[in-house]
């Protein structure tokens, strides 16, 4: 994980080497976490969804932290990468959403700022060199099997869902740029027909 993910994603009151102190509360989300991972990302479940990824991070010795990453697949963005850490009192998680926007900082950051208060338990938030993560955190005690599917959807969609946006509104001259050199060339512009009309003539 970067720094900022694991101020972001850290569970508090870890065991030592950062495996799972063993709490009920947090055994419990650990779990939960299982049970979701093995349903929706192990390709042999009747439930698995095509492009769900999960790996459980482990310590120096191989032994199985309270972390996992999850991939989830999207449609605007290819994908979005979940990092999950369950701490003895609560559990937390981090998505990279996009990175430094090329332009127009103040109208991108009032767009999440606006977009954070619909959230469930997620903001918008940026890091030292300006990219977007979404971060969230919740008392191991509420986590169950609903609340985190529900969870995961919610961050797929607050970060697929506004993909095309941010960077309509933060990266139009870069991709005016490529379709100008792309048309030019008669090259294909498939990866930004969904802007064709901010870039067409």
């Amino acid at each position: 994980m970067t720094a900022a993910e694991n101020a972001a994603a850290r569970g508090d009151d870890d065991g030592p080497g950062g495996r799972p102190a063993g709490s009920p509360g947090q055994q419990a989300a650990l779990d939960v976490v299982d049970r979701w991972v093995a349903l929706h990302a192990d390709p042999a479940s009747p439930e698995h969804v095509e492009g769900v990824e999960a790996e459980r991070l482990a310590d120096d010795d191989g032994r199985p932290t309270g972390a996992w990453v999850i991939t989830l697949p999207g449609e605007r963005k290819l994908k979005t990468v979940v990092s999950v850490r369950v701490g003895e009192k609560s559990l937390g998680l981090i998505a990279f959403v996009v990175r430094n926007p090329d332009e127009n900082h103040a109208a991108v950051y009032r767009m999440l700022l606006r977009r954070t208060l619909d959230l469930p338990g997620l903001a918008y938030a940026i890091d030292d060199s300006g990219d977007v993560y979404l971060t969230g955190r919740t008392p191991v005690r509420g986590v169950t099997d609903t609340w985190f599917d529900e969870a995961m959807g919610a961050v797929l969609q607050a970060s697929d869902g506004i993909f095309n946006e941010v960077l309509a509104k933060g990266f139009l001259t870069a991709m005016q740029t490529e379709w100008d050199w792309r048309t030019s060339r008669g090259e294909s512009t498939r990866n930004l027909e969904a802007f064709r009309h901010l870039l067409a003539d």
